[in-house]
């Protein structure tokens, strides 16, 4: 049976695009919810009308069956997908195609491909699922290499082994959520990490951008997952002992996650999984605005329950997601347990949040034979589907919110399709400045937006991630474009906003990563003893610097 192609030019499968009738039918839709944007929509340019630059390198005889170098192949892995290059993809602009694609099926190709693009000076761009918003997977590499190979770990998706005993798993890096997932799945299992990028993106992915998942609180940065990692670089394999904590000085697996492809191919990993949970406790709380939500949420995070899911949500989204008409914030709470009920966790939180005003809708408990008032139907701890309700706090507003959290890639095509502009922002700060940030990136938007004349605007705010001492805000920018200057737009907006976030002392990125996009502030954030320090590294693994050049760092110039 033939396998599913990608689309060539954004999210998803072929198989999966709508006709243009039906788009032109969720255009008129969205419009109407909005209140903005074309109902005659741009189809994307189609693949046989793409003219890509011609390659400059063949690859190498031994590996020419794993290698590719036909219009799809090098046009899907020339973007990512962030609103820029989901724009660029739609108009058939792929400036920077790599000159081949490698689809290697065991680390002994990889090894003879990191040596030839060594010896010829071609540069390697390690791609997973491609799902990097911030310019990660792109081949734009300059002019001092020879040419640039886009190095596919979609062959690399085994569950190799499965230790029951230390509840532990090996599997290799070019695995897919739902692949490992359903790997894990068949011994009652889970990696227990779900990012809104799962329908795609890959373990070694998720390793090397330092991921995070659904879950709000407690384990949700794939880091915590780690128990050792095993990549390939062009000096050698780096692969760490398999332990469940070490002190044995810097972590080799830390300098791994986060590297972004600089240092080398994550190639399999041992995870630590888990049970499926059995227990889920959820309830939606509606709150007069989200300042106070905030400080529920604080409060929760402090009183040491561990909820699972923790994610405020401002009225505006909430209504942009049909979970509400826009007169309440929504905090969506959600507890789970491989072990025992969580009812009494969920009780204890609800309490918290009606001592801060916070109006209760609807409540479910799973697994433990309780259903009753006070909490929503559906969404569970990692997010279980939503029934009933239809309260602005509880039913299916919190499963409404969900659907539409999972499902926005998909309409993020859809909006690109009718001239609209959609981008998100995603940081973190300690609580006692995150007022403040708020207000700062809320009001940088708006005036950059009305700058460049994209308005009427939404801008939105969200809590992703708690923690004790601070959270991650998560900001969504929807405004109408002008057709054929959207990217110049967008790169405005995402100049101020990333501005605003370096002079609040915010972090550039909480889980997206840098990649190209956030180098100039990542650049800022660093310490420039640490940025010597990592350029030391990758000289020592990557002597030839071929290891995605222009990620995280620069190659130090050579003294006179």
């Amino acid at each position: 049976m033939a396998e599913r192609r990608r689309k060539h030019w954004g999210w998803g499968y072929e198989d999966e695009q709508l006709p243009p009738g039906q788009l032109r039918e969720a255009a008129r839709g969205l419009a109407g919810h909005l209140g903005f944007g074309e109902v005659e929509i741009e189809e994307p340019v189609p693949l046989e009308a793409v003219a890509l630059r011609a390659p400059r390198v063949e690859p190498p005889v031994d590996l020419a069956e794993v290698c590719a170098s036909d219009a799809h192949a090098r046009a899907s892995h020339a973007l990512g997908k962030s609103y820029g290059d989901v724009v660029r993809g739609l108009r058939g602009d792929f400036p920077d195609p790599p000159d081949f694609v490698a689809r290697p099926h065991h680390e002994g190709e990889i090894e003879r491909l990191l040596e030839w693009c060594g010896r010829e000076r071609v540069a390697v761009v390690p791609y997973g699922g491609g799902t990097s918003v911030v310019g990660g997977v792109e081949p734009a590499v300059g002019d001092s290499y020879n040419g640039v190979v886009s190095l596919d770990t979609g062959a690399l998706t085994q569950l190799l082994e499965v230790d029951p005993v230390s509840r532990s798993a090996l599997i290799q890096g070019g695995a897919s959520g739902p692949q490992l997932e359903g790997a894990l799945g068949e011994h009652g299992l889970t990696l227990r990490h779900f990012p809104q990028s799962f329908e795609l993106a890959t373990l070694g992915g998720w390793i090397a951008t330092r991921a995070a998942g659904h879950f709000a609180m407690g384990p949700t940065h794939i880091e915590d997952f780690v128990e050792s990692v095993r990549a390939l670089t062009p000096s050698g394999v780096w692969e760490s002992r398999r332990l469940p904590g070490s002190g044995a000085g810097i972590s080799p697996d830390r300098v791994l996650a986060g590297s972004e492809g600089t240092l080398g191919v994550i190639v399999e990993a041992w995870m630590r999984v888990q049970s499926r949970p059995t227990h889920r406790a959820s309830a939606g709380v509606g709150f007069l605005d989200f300042a106070t939500g905030a400080e529920c949420v604080r409060a929760l995070s402090q009183a040491d329950l561990n909820p699972a899911n923790c994610r405020l949500i401002d009225a505006d989204e909430a209504r942009l997601t049909f979970a509400g008409d826009g007169s309440r914030a929504l905090l969506v709470l959600g507890f789970e347990s491989t072990d025992h009920p969580v009812g009494e966790a969920l009780g204890r939180a609800l309490e918290i949040c009606r001592e801060h005003g916070g109006e209760v809708g609807e409540r479910r408990d799973s697994g433990s034979g309780r259903r009753g008032s006070g909490g929503a139907a559906g969404a569970g701890a990692a997010g279980g589907r939503a029934a009933g309700g239809g309260s602005s706090t509880g039913g299916d507003a919190v499963g409404s919110w969900r659907t539409a959290f999972l499902r926005a890639p998909y309409v993020r095509d859809v909006f690109v399709a009718m001239g609209v502009i959609t981008e998100t922002f995603e940081t973190a700060i300690t609580w006692e400045r995150l007022p403040a940030l708020q207000e700062s990136v809320t009001a940088a938007a708006r005036a950059a937006l009305a700058e460049v004349g994209a308005e009427p605007a939404l801008v939105t705010c969200r809590l992703t991630h708690v923690y004790p001492d601070g959270a991650a805000p998560y900001f969504t920018v929807i405004a109408p474009g002008r057709r054929g200057e959207e990217i110049a737009q967008w790169a405005h907006v995402k100049r101020a906003v990333s501005e605003a976030i370096g002079r609040a002392g915010a972090t550039i990125t909480h889980h997206h990563a840098v990649g190209r996009d956030h180098r100039p502030w990542y650049d800022d954030q660093r310490p420039e003893p640490f940025a010597a320090a990592l350029a030391g590294a990758k000289a020592a693994v990557d002597p030839r610097w071929i290891m995605n050049p222009g990620v995280l760092l620069d190659r130090p110039q050579a003294r006179a």
